[in-house]
């Protein structure tokens, strides 16, 4: 009997929990179903895209996103470049500013370089005179004796007579014809030398000698080929070079009162023979360039700048 109550209990039991699972079961679809129907009740036709206009949206938006991606790419590579070129406009601006030191010292050197110093700008200006004495006598022999041989030194300091202009080869006796070209050279001398020299005969003015130069030695030269031995050439030179002189010296013997800064006769000889050649003695040429009188002009040079103020002085007053 007991066992026959247990188990109508039991189903029971089972059919309540049925009951209760099939009510839940309901009521979800019923939920469910509400919220179709008030989704359902939202849709609207408007709401919608075609599938052409959706996926051109999605093309802009991919093709959006690879420009974002180019563009930011983009802009890392400008910004490696902007760093680099910071790095070189760093290093362009300690160019520059070492540049402009540079240029701020040699602008300095020029400024230096236009105040003329005193000593070198009375040297320069005494060369002039000296070129000037040198080409003034050579135009002057040229016009007087066509046919004579006589140049300038490449150095610009003396007249050369070459050859045979002056002496027969081996002979320290002038030629009889070529006196008078001796004679014509101390003629000139003593109208040039008193503008640029001092004792009685000093005549300076500043129209013949507007830089106030000097003159320290007026040398008769005498030179040779490599011809003969060296003792026999130095006398022949010598004895050239004297005889020049004493032949100048007759024609004019006022030229030995002209007197240098020092208060010592100007002209003076001087025989080298074959020591100081110009051209090489391998050639007939040469040998006869060599062969040479010289009529040498050496200019004062002070050594101070203060000196240059005392030749102004002497060659106003005329004191030696």
């Amino acid at each position: 009997m007991r066992g026959g109550i247990r188990v109508q209990h039991q189903e029971e039991e089972e059919e309540s929990a049925f009951v209760s699972m099939t009510d839940m079961t309901v009521s979800f679809l019923f939920v469910v179903m509400l919220l179709l129907a008030f989704f359902a009740s939202q849709y609207s036709e408007s709401d919608t895209v075609s599938r052409t206009l959706y996926e051109e949206v999605i093309a802009q938006r991919d093709s959006a996103r690879q420009q974002i991606e180019e563009l930011r790419n983009l802009v890392t590579e400008k910004e490696k470049i902007i760093e680099v070129q910071s790095t070189l406009v760093e290093k362009l601006r300690d160019e520059i500013a070492e540049l402009k030191r540079k240029i701020a010292e040699l602008e300095e050197v020029i400024a230096k370089s236009k105040k003329p110093d005193p000593l070198e700008a009375y040297l320069t200006r005494s060369a002039a005179e000296r070129r000037r004495i040198l080409e003034t006598l050579r135009d002057q022999l040229k016009v007087d004796f066509p046919d004579l041989e006589v140049v300038i030194s490449e150095e610009s300091d003396a007249l050369r007579f070459q050859g045979e202009g002056l002496f027969d080869r081996g002979v320290s006796t002038l030629k009889a014809d070529r006196r008078a070209v001796v004679e014509k050279i101390a003629a000139r001398l003593e109208q040039i030398l008193p503008c640029y020299t001092l004792g009685q005969n000093k005549n300076w003015n500043v129209e013949c000698n507007p830089s106030f130069s000097i003159i320290e030695a007026l040398q008769i030269e005498g030179h040779t080929d490599s011809d003969g031995t060296p003792d026999s050439n130095l006398n022949l030179s010598t004895a050239r070079a004297n005889s020049t002189f004493t032949t100048m010296t007759a024609s004019k013997p006022d030229l030995v009162d002209f007197h240098n800064f020092r208060n010592q006769p100007v002209l003076s000889v001087a025989g080298y023979g074959q020591m100081r050649p110009i051209r090489t003695n391998d050639t007939p040429e040469g040998k006869a360039t060599n062969r040479r009188v010289d009529l040498r002009i050496i200019m004062y040079s002070p050594s101070r700048s203060d000196e240059i103020e005392r030749i102004r002085e002497s060659l106003e007053k005329g004191d030696g």
